[in-house]
């Protein structure tokens, strides 16, 4: 506790997702400590670079509560080539903090996942949903899905508490990767191709997310728990840049070409997750999650709004 209220320590806090979580989190009555890989602003937060299998926590977990841990390593311009560090990072960096917080007597361990550890795509099947055999995708995925098995062997053997969040793409301001691109494509009145997909895909605005996990700290249950988190609505590719558009305040530029002539366009990319994120499904029962007494804080078009108003101010 410090000052009467609870601490959580918030690895990755200085990243997307964390800049948007931590004034989340102190307004709703939690004492945050960022673990940053650049020099403290605060006396309350700690310099942590890099996070693997030697770091050293100690002092760092003195007095914490619980940890929302976000930070790992997502891209890399050579990943065929980086095994060694996704396994660093992602795995041996995820077990040995939870570890050493069980150590510490933390009583709950919050790791954001990735919905890819379920797999690409829902094409020819269902809804994903926490009960699946899982099928992950990539070097990110499957490091993901490892350090999740991992936690849920550790949690057996201790009193700590473990929730996994599994989330499709988070987008909002500040977001990098595929959404960036996209939101400037729309912004830049590009002309995107992608009129004629009728899938299906789930999204996840980082309004959203952050209070799941404000919603999740609040509770202890059971050891070990998984959920999936999206926005309530799920929409096309074409639907959600229409919509993106439409926040954004400029026109919708798409044009219909066919799937047939677009899918082999984008496997000519070399990058199998740009084919499976444009044009393939990607639904998402979050029936569990919304049992839980969640629901979402903002709608996609709300998130959108703020996304895209993120996207004029960093342009």
């Amino acid at each position: 506790m410090r000052d009467g209220r609870p601490v959580v320590l918030v690895t990755g806090a200085s990243g997307f997702i964390g800049r948007h979580l931590v004034p989340v989190l102190e307004g709703n009555g939690w004492a945050v400590r960022q673990a940053l890989r650049t020099p403290p602003g605060s006396t309350s937060d700690v310099l942590i670079n890099p996070i693997g299998p030697t770091t050293e926590w100690q002092a760092a977990l003195a007095g914490v509560d619980s940890i929302v841990h976000l930070a790992a390593r997502v891209h890399h311009p050579h990943e065929e080539h980086s095994v060694e560090l996704y396994r660093r990072a992602n795995i041996e960096g995820t077990l040995h903090l939870a570890r050493c917080a069980m150590n510490e007597g933390v009583r709950q361990f919050i790791f954001v996942s990735t919905i890819l550890v379920n797999g690409r795509s829902t094409d020819g099947r269902g809804a994903f949903n926490e009960s699946d055999t899982l099928t992950p995708r990539g070097i990110y995925g499957k490091s993901k899905a490892a350090a999740e098995s991992g936690l849920e062997t550790m949690v057996q053997d201790g009193n700590m508490h473990v929730t996994v969040i599994r989330p499709p793409l988070v987008y909002g301001a500040g977001a990098k990767g595929n959404f960036r691109l996209l939101a400037r494509a729309v912004q830049l009145g590009i002309p995107l191709p992608f009129g004629s997909i009728q899938n299906r895909r789930a999204f996840v605005a980082v309004e959203n997310l952050s209070s799941f996990i404000v919603h999740r700290l609040a509770r202890l249950t059971v050891p070990f728990d998984v959920f999936i988190v999206a926005d309530a609505e799920q929409v096309s590719t074409s639907e959600f840049v229409r919509r993106l558009s439409i926040a954004a305040g400029v026109r919708t530029r798409l044009f219909p070409l066919p799937v047939p002539l677009l899918r082999p366009l984008l496997k000519m990319s070399g990058r199998a997750e740009m084919h499976d994120s444009i044009i393939g499904s990607l639904e998402l029962d979050v029936s569990k999650a919304a049992a839980t007494g969640w629901r979402p804080v903002v709608t996609l078009d709300e998130g959108l709004r703020l996304a895209a108003a993120g996207v004029v101010g960093d342009s």
